[in-house]
């Protein structure tokens, strides 16, 4: 869907949301001449785009509605320990999310999501690449992925799966290692593994000090980013839009930004703000964990559990540890089980590293659709943009979504990468 756009004019875009995402959004625009103010409900950084595993990895960057997921269904009712957990609770608008998830998991739905998620994983080192040499430090280290398996029949799901990818037109390369030659490759493998997966042409970032660089970028830029205000309506107003923000009580009753054009990319918070707008397809909150702890020595690229369902990656000395896909609500305390249960799982595939010396305990909100295709583009309202629903994958398809979406807002025309991600699907 076309909106006016800004004609290429230095008009007022606001963004809401200032997590990878908002802020590619915004560094992009700023690219296009646009002046953007971005605001956050929280501290800038501070959410999913900051406690995830930092991988920017288009190999496997793939829908959550693989067929396999449905086989952990009654397991994660039942489990607190399972890698998916859905906890047994009267929400009808989770059971609802969760029928419509069951109804795409299914071969040909996950992929017609793989296509519709393939223009971000072909361009989304590239848009790395272009914040980098518009002086954002990114921190983007190139190192291959190696997944790990207990057994060499269980690597051949993952092979088939990536050549299902390979199928949708992204090139995939990969080689298959025994446990030897994985142990040769990432000392933290444990001898309990037999074979693996090894993915080159990937790369891993340091996700939160990206997310403040890029927000420091679009402030020297001539950008406003402001954390700790909320946006509880935004709305048509004249020839541009308005965001009415949160007053002391957290309702309607605080300050008004006004605006040419308006981004929402809240994340799991992505349906208080665009139900209004005709946005149907609606997020969910799945929520991660992480921790960060002491290795023996360096860990020298991401190591990927599939069996597991965790992702390891090299973090400031030491091993950033992720995992769970957990549906509560986004605001919701940790739970410490959630944790526990990643380090039993994690323990027979690693080695060399500290358990008990863990840091950095996070869980964090990933907004994930029931289809598996992000919603990115404009919607029913003129002037009111959305780009949410990137499940675990908002950190490597953030910057190309900006791109695309910044070209979308200020010229009125959807590129189009973002035909099959439209939000009024």
């Amino acid at each position: 869907m076309a909106g006016r756009g800004l004609g290429g004019r230095a008009r007022r875009v606001l963004v809401v949301g200032a997590g990878v995402v908002g802020l590619s959004t915004a560094w992009f625009l700023q690219e296009h001449g646009a002046r953007v103010v971005v605001i956050d409900r929280g501290d800038v950084g501070s959410g999913a785009s900051w406690g995830n595993a930092g991988w920017l990895s288009p190999a496997l960057a793939l829908p959550l509605n693989e067929p396999g997921v449905l086989r952990y269904g009654a397991r994660a009712l039942l489990d607190p320990s399972a890698p998916l957990s859905v906890p047994l609770s009267p929400d009808p608008g989770l059971w609802a999310f969760l029928a419509r998830f069951a109804a795409h998991c299914r071969w040909g739905a996950w992929e017609r999501a793989v296509r519709a998620n393939l223009p971000l994983n072909s361009a989304c080192l590239d848009a790395f690449d272009l914040l980098a040499e518009g002086g954002v430090v990114t921190t983007g280290v190139r190192a291959p992925v190696t997944a790990v398996f207990r057994s060499p029949g269980a690597a051949v799901a993952l092979l088939r799966e990536l050549d299902r990818v390979a199928r949708s037109g992204l090139s995939v390369d990969r080689s298959v290692l025994t446990g030897d030659q994985a142990r040769e490759a990432v000392p933290q493998v444990s001898g309990r593994v037999a074979a693996a997966v090894r993915l080159e042409g990937q790369r891993h970032v340091d996700p939160g000090a990206l997310v403040r660089a890029l927000a420091a970028s679009v402030r020297e830029r001539g950008g406003e980013v402001r954390g700790g205000a909320e946006a509880v309506g935004v709305r048509p107003d004249g020839g541009g839009v308005v965001a009415d923000l949160a007053g002391s009580r957290g309702s309607s009753g605080g300050e008004r930004l006004t605006a040419d054009a308006a981004v929402v990319a809240t994340g799991a918070w992505f349906d208080r703000l665009v139900r209004a707008h005709g946005v149907r397809v609606g997020v969910r909150a799945g929520r991660g964990y992480s921790f960060t702890v002491p290795t023996d020595v360096p860990v020298p690229g991401p190591v990927y559990l599939p069996e597991a369902r965790v992702a390891c990656t090299p973090y400031r000395g030491a091993m950033r540890v992720a995992g769970t896909m957990e549906f509560r609500p986004p605001d919701a305390a940790m739970e410490e089980r959630r944790v526990a249960a990643i380090v039993r799982s994690a323990r027979t595939h690693l080695a060399g590293v500290d358990w008990e010396g863990r840091t950095d305990e996070w869980v964090g909100p990933r907004p994930v659709t029931p289809d598996g295709a992000p919603l990115v583009g404009a919607t029913r309202t003129p002037g009111v943009y959305v780009a949410g629903g990137h499940g675990m994958w908002g950190l490597t398809h953030g910057p190309v979504t900006g791109r695309l979406l910044a070209e979308q807002v200020a010229t009125g025309k959807r590129p189009e990468e973002l035909r099959l991600l439209d939000p009024l699907r």
